[in-house]
């Protein structure tokens, strides 16, 4: 990360410019608010998923596009969970809706983090250093995931409804606010928090940083970069559990291709942000999250290309993404 002088803020002012220049063919400051904070709800539960890939791409050079199983098996998961939990859910209490949804997004971050290291051992350590092997198996290692998904939970699409205490909206004025938005805003903001200060203020973020500049050298130091590479793997794959969760509650069911619906988005957003940048994956989430719920009122019908319109302006701009790899 560079030093905060050097710091280039432009991309981060996308957000609010993006923002501020819609206000006027919206009109009302309060169904701006709404599809403001809807926007950035999409856009931080968007990070989370995408983060995973990110630091899978960044540091270890993969192109995962099996990555959308993970996502599937997390929101999978967590319809199991919050079933055999229904005093929880069902309570008016966010407090104790939150005894469950947190269980909930730390068995799926062990089941999809767990599945991710077999992911990695089986189908992708053979391919390292070879991008287009990396994209068909992975595609054909998520083709895999998705039946094994059916076998387990079955080919149709199942209800995960938000727990009670998180239903609802609260009013700012006369904008009305979903409760969950606020809070996958907050999610996504710890989620990123964390990321950035493991990655530039701890020895593990040092060395994986260092590993990727010079494997050698850090080896010879008597580290062992394969582990680690393996722990950013499983770590990414956890990260895309915990997204399949917060994308499942979202929308309020899950289906098993939902990890490859989600994939389209995910790319849009790294490519935007710049390819293995953390950073730049939080700019790009926000824009297209913005992005979608403004068009999808302004102009629905041009809501499906939205992002890719977005994502071809940025790139004329800035051809590599917002932020470059050692953002």
């Amino acid at each position: 990360m560079s030093n905060r002088k050097d710091f280039d803020w432009k991309p981060l002012a996308l957000v609010p410019v993006l923002a501020l220049l819609v206000f006027p063919f919206i009109g009302s400051p309060s169904t701006w608010l709404t599809l403001t904070v809807a926007g950035l709800a999409m856009g931080m539960i968007v990070f989370i998923i995408a983060s995973g890939l990110t630091l899978v791409f960044g540091l270890m050079d993969v192109l995962n596009f099996g990555h959308g199983v993970f996502i599937a098996l997390g929101a999978f998961v967590a319809t199991s969970v919050l079933g055999a939990m229904g005093d929880y859910t069902n309570s008016a209490s966010l407090w104790q809706n939150m005894l469950a949804v947190l269980p909930a997004m730390g068995v799926a971050m062990l089941v999809a983090g767990a599945i991710g290291l077999a992911f990695e051992r089986f189908i992708v350590r053979p391919v390292y250093g070879n991008h287009l092997k990396q994209i068909l198996i992975t595609m054909g290692g998520m083709i895999i995931g998705e039946e094994l998904i059916k076998v387990i939970w079955g080919p149709l699409q199942i209800p995960l409804p938000l727990p009670e205490g998180m239903r609802g909206t609260l009013l700012f004025g006369d904008a009305a606010v979903e409760k969950y938005r606020l809070i996958a805003v907050v999610v996504g903001a710890i989620v990123f928090g964390v990321l950035l200060w493991t990655l530039t203020r701890t020895k593990i973020g040092l060395l994986i940083r260092a590993g990727v500049q010079d494997r050698e050298m850090v080896e010879a130091l008597g580290y062992r970069i394969r582990v680690l590479f393996v722990g950013v793997f499983m770590v990414g794959s956890a990260l895309a559990g915990l997204g399949g969760v917060m994308w499942g509650l979202y929308q309020q069911n899950v289906v098993p291709q939902m990890g490859a619906q989600v994939n389209v988005l995910i790319f849009i957003v790294l490519i935007i942000g710049g390819l293995g940048s953390t950073t730049g994956a939080l700019v790009g989430a926000l824009l297209v999250g913005l992005m979608a719920n403004y068009t999808g009122f302004l102009v629905p019908k041009a809501a499906l290309f939205s992002n890719i319109l977005l994502m071809m302006a940025i790139l004329l701009w800035r051809p590599q993404g917002v932020y470059a790899l050692s953002k």
